[in-house]
């Protein structure tokens, strides 16, 4: 997770997501200073139930209004790769950093680098988790297209990371391509949360139902209200003591029904935070703000006498 230092609303990211709203009865300190309490609010949160949670310092300069949303710009797996993404707003792409790559190693192994981002010259993005979401134990990638998510770049991860994909259309009340996929739905190990009625194309439905039930997924339903709240950016992850929590907003959360809340609580723990400020002028939420870490970490050797 990156520590927001110049936290606010971007005018270039606003075209395409329609989540963002921009208060001006708040200066840009107060929505500065607001974001950063409820970041260290929310890390707290994760780190009382035993998740490991790294926290980079963003930097100063450049100044960068949404770099606590990291997950966008890399992945990280299982087998030491790390890919990084290109971005279709030019003020975000300077979010990439090397040095938080070079932390990384210190404790666990990164054997390849994949670059991805060369293809902001040709107007190809992709990004990151916030345009797929990974069901990385079935090797499956869904990703709802749109102006942030290539559908030929979604092919070129899946030739790089041997994935299947299942590749769809979602939209809003409007009829306008929802920007990211993680927004209209989350993977867990053995349920999805998703809003089916942002998916128009009955073929298209019927495929991502199939898919969901060959890996065993129970489908939990979210209204279009529902995914305005966030419910649908949500990610499970998992303690120390092997404990899973499907961490979310206070806002996601509020909107769930005692149903949805119940059918959840089979699966797995139910974790929240305040992050209005957040959500309200970065137009991302809880799923957002986290880039999970799949890496090996580095072994330990003792010397033995």
């Amino acid at each position: 997770m990156v520590r927001p230092a110049n936290f606010g609303f971007n005018e270039q990211t606003a075209g395409s997501n329609s989540f963002q709203q921009d208060n001006t009865n708040l200066t840009s300190e107060v929505i500065k200073e607001k974001a950063i309490v409820e970041f260290d609010a929310f890390v707290d949160v994760l780190r009382s139930k035993g998740i490991n949670v790294f926290v980079e310092e963003d930097t100063v300069e450049p100044v960068k209004s949404d770099a606590v949303f990291p997950n966008n710009w890399m992945t990280t797996h299982q087998n030491g790769t790390v890919i990084t993404y290109p971005m279709l707003a030019p003020a975000r792409r300077v979010e990439r950093r090397a040095d938080i790559i070079e932390n990384l190693k210190s404790t666990f192994l990164i054997s390849k680098e994949q670059h991805l981002e060369f293809f902001e010259s040709n107007n190809k993005f992709l990004e990151g988790t916030g345009s797929m979401i990974l069901d990385r134990v079935n090797k499956v990638v869904y990703a709802c297209i749109s102006a942030r998510t290539d559908a030929s770049l979604l092919e070129e991860f899946c030739l790089l990371a041997n994935y299947d994909k299942v590749q769809f259309h979602a939209v809003d009340t409007d009829k306008k391509d929802i920007y990211h996929t993680n927004v209209m739905m989350a993977l867990g190990e053995t349920f999805v949360v998703i809003c089916l009625d942002t998916i128009e194309d009955k073929k298209e439905r019927e495929t991502i139902l199939k898919s969901f039930e060959k890996t065993n997924k129970e489908v939990i339903e979210i209204t279009f209200d529902q995914v305005l709240s966030f419910a649908g950016n949500m990610l499970q992850v998992r303690n120390d003591d092997d404990e899973t929590f499907l961490v979310m907003s206070e806002q996601a959360y509020q909107s769930l029904s005692d149903t949805q809340v119940q059918k959840i609580s089979k699966h797995t723990n139910i974790l929240y935070s305040p992050i209005d400020t957040i959500e309200t002028f970065g137009g991302g939420s809880a799923r957002c703000m986290m880039a999970e870490i799949f890496l090996p970490f580095v072994p330990v050797f003792k010397r033995e006498d």
